[in-house]
């Protein structure tokens, strides 16, 4: 029993963060059904501007406060926020008329560009993240935690629900919504679609910037290619729980977290990486649309 509740602890961590990749994916998608395959290096850019920001940090001594990780926190996703609206303004809002192919094929660019850049820039060698709060084990009931984890799980659950009120209880996302529903009938009734698109973006890179942060802060081993796992295995997150819908998001990723987290913990754990592409193939075979989303045949 405590081996079970350790691993489901574990993974409810690591699917919060998956989650919060997976909610940026499933906005852009639900708005215009577009795989924004560079989302998962946007994720990479908050790691290493928290990783700059908390080394500069460092040297002057404000490291080690709540006050100081957040001000860090929001130095991400401020840089990321901007990020998401360059690469919707530049690279993607000049093809949203073009066949969908040429859109999924100029976000895959825009993932290279960002890791090799990112490599250019940075360099290739790993970076070690900075402490930017003190770490302390935390055991109750024979199961070992750290304040990081619980930092972690804090975060994200906070920033969701954010989300989900941004969404669903303001003018905002009533806005979202609508230009999810329907885009040409939203821009006929004065929404300023373009201006939603882009909030939209940026929403998302803020949260994977803060997501960038919490990888940092855990795994506090960091490189130019670190989005690309995390950034597939929060489109599986996407896809299982319904692209296009913000709580399917967070309830797939927390399912991948879990089933890593016992994979990891058995004979298995070759394989952890692998579950989630069986995932996605078992879910694309016996339920397409995933757990919360609706089929909808199309047109042709």
């Amino acid at each position: 029993m405590q081996t079970l509740l350790q691993n489901l602890l574990n993974g409810i961590a690591a699917g919060s963060i998956y989650a919060l990749i997976a909610l940026g994916y499933t906005m852009v998608y639900g708005i215009l059904k577009l795989i924004n395959f560079a989302h998962g290096d946007v994720f990479m850019i908050g790691a290493f501007v928290g990783y700059y920001a908390g080394g500069y940090a460092t040297r002057h001594g404000a490291t080690g406060s709540p006050l100081g990780a957040a001000v860090i926190m929001l130095s991400a996703m401020l840089i990321c926020a901007l990020l998401g609206y360059l690469n919707e303004r530049i690279a993607y809002r000049p093809l949203r008329n073009a066949p969908r192919i040429a859109s999924l094929i100029t976000a895959i660019g825009v993932s290279f560009l960002l890791e090799y850049g990112g490599q250019f820039v940075f360099g290739p060698d790993p970076k070690f993240f900075p402490t930017l709060i003190e770490k302390h084990i935390i055991t109750f009931g024979g199961i070992v935690t750290t304040n990081y984890q619980l930092i972690v799980l804090g975060v994200a659950i906070a920033f969701m629900g954010l989300l989900q009120y941004i969404v669903y209880g303001t003018k905002f996302g009533r806005a979202m919504r609508a230009v999810s529903f329907n885009f040409e009938t939203a821009s006929l009734m004065g929404i300023p679609t373009d201006r939603v698109i882009s909030t939209t973006f940026m929403l998302g890179a803020c949260l994977a910037g803060v997501a960038g942060i919490l990888v940092g802060l855990s795994y506090p081993k960091i490189d130019p290619l670190m989005g690309v796992m995390p950034g597939l295995k929060a489109f599986v997150a996407a896809v299982l729980g319904g692209i296009g819908n913000v709580p399917g998001a967070v309830v797939g990723g927390l399912v991948i977290g879990v089933i890593e987290s016992f994979v990891g913990g058995s004979q298995f754990s070759n394989y952890r990486d692998a579950i989630a592409f069986v995932i996605l193939i078992v879910i694309l075979l016996f339920r397409p649309s995933g757990l919360f989303g609706k089929y909808e045949p199309e047109k042709v």
